[in-house]
């Protein structure tokens, strides 16, 4: 048996489909499949009213017959839908200064004869750019600031400068990445390109991006607290083996992640790896900073061959002949600055150097040929592995 209730929902939606409404309103509100055009038919019609009963308040202060008339009926309509609406569960909020401004004219709209424009009649602000009909079981307001956020300065390069802010509105830090005024055309590009890549990977272990502003080449990314350099350089002295570990396989899950999407990083460094700390000592790494990424699918990474990047491997004889064995050697270094707190690669004879010296390999053949490879090493490390070179 049909529920009367969807029955008469089905009614009220339908009864727009018909209904003649501009883009203008429509776009408005879009997010509502069923009811959109309805709200919209309704924003549209009440603002043609409000417009002209604000001209006549200016002039003859009289509102034509046929007008009132369908004034009056428009109200009736709100009215009603509303009504409906909410008797079958559906909220429905009219915006405050529409529900006043409908309230006010139906004390004065005559249904014969035009209406005459009290004296005290003030004029109705029009809303053309935001919703006036809200359904709050499925939207939610957002709020925006008026005030401006004060940036700092975290980070400097040769490409670009990071600050941070507090957002007003939500008391959440965000950096900004500004590119650099002095960049050239290329070097602009290869800006806008590390951020449609950052954009379209979605892993807990790179740093998420928001927001690309064209006039001032910037965007907007998550804020971390530290550099890997500065974490472990702070803490070396009572960073367990344990966090040391957890920290490393996170770094390791990032590159196997990006590696899997098709690229290389080419700049693998301990600036180039974040660290978020939460309350409590626990972690979480971020790789950042794609500014040379190689991307397998794209023939602009492959073109240039200046050598580039903080850790290079000295074997590599071209930029644009950088592959995965490459990447290895620099993960090596950062490996061992992880368990070691040294920028040094670790040369004891234990599990741990035997990893961090296969990545640096002299002989490539004799390197680790791909990230799960070293994944699974560092995961079969032991909890207490024998010593290791002592802290910095």
């Amino acid at each position: 048996m049909p529920d009367p209730t969807e029955l008469m929902l089905d009614d009220l939606s339908q009864k727009y489909e018909g209904v003649e409404v501009s883009n203008a309103f429509l776009r408005l509100y879009e997010s509502d499949s069923r009811f959109g055009r309805a709200f919209a038919s309704i924003h549209q019609r009440l603002n043609g009213h409000f417009e002209s009963i604000n001209d006549r308040a200016e002039t003859t202060r009289h509102y034509w017959a046929e007008p009132s008339r369908e004034m009056i009926a428009l109200t009736k309509e709100v009215q009603e839908l509303v009504e409906s609406l909410e008797s079958a569960g559906i909220a429905v909020d009219l915006m405050k200064s529409y529900a006043t401004a409908i309230k006010d004219c139906r004390s004065w709209l005559m249904p014969s004869g035009g209406s005459a424009v009290p004296d005290t009649f003030g004029q109705i602000h029009i809303v053309k750019y935001a919703p006036i009909l809200f359904r709050p079981d499925v939207e939610i307001k957002l709020v925006k600031s008026k005030s401006n956020a004060r940036l700092q300065l975290i980070g400097e390069g040769s490409y670009a400068k990071v600050f941070s802010y507090t957002d007003p509105d939500y008391g959440i830090k965000f950096a900004v990445k500004r590119a650099n005024k002095d960049l050239d055309d290329r070097d602009l590009y290869r800006f806008r390109q590390e951020f449609n890549i950052l954009k379209r990977l979605s892993f807990p272990y790179i740093v998420e991006v928001y927001q690309y502003d064209e006039v001032r080449n910037e965007y907007r990314m998550e804020f971390c607290d530290s550099t890997l350099r500065e974490y472990i350089r702070r803490r070396n002295n009572k960073l367990h083996f344990s966090s040391r570990k957890r920290i490393a396989l996170q770094f390791l899950y990032g590159i196997n992640y990006i590696h899997g999407a098709g690229l290389l990083h080419r700049d693998v460094s301990l600036q180039n790896v974040l660290v978020k700390t939460f309350h409590g000592g626990a972690v979480l790494v971020k790789l950042s900073d794609f500014g040379l990424v190689k991307d397998r699918n794209s023939q602009f990474t492959r073109t240039k061959t200046e050598m580039r990047g903080t850790i290079r491997d000295p074997l590599l004889a071209n930029f644009k002949e950088y592959a995965t064995c490459n990447e290895i050697h620099s993960i090596g270094w950062v490996l061992s600055y992880i368990f070691s707190g040294r920028e040094a690669l670790m040369s004891r004879g234990d599990t741990l150097s035997r990893i961090v010296q296969k990545c640096a390999a002299h002989d490539i053949s004799h390197r680790y040929q791909n990230v799960r490879e070293l994944i699974a090493d560092v995961e079969g490390l032991e909890a207490t592995p024998s010593p290791v070179d002592a802290p910095a």
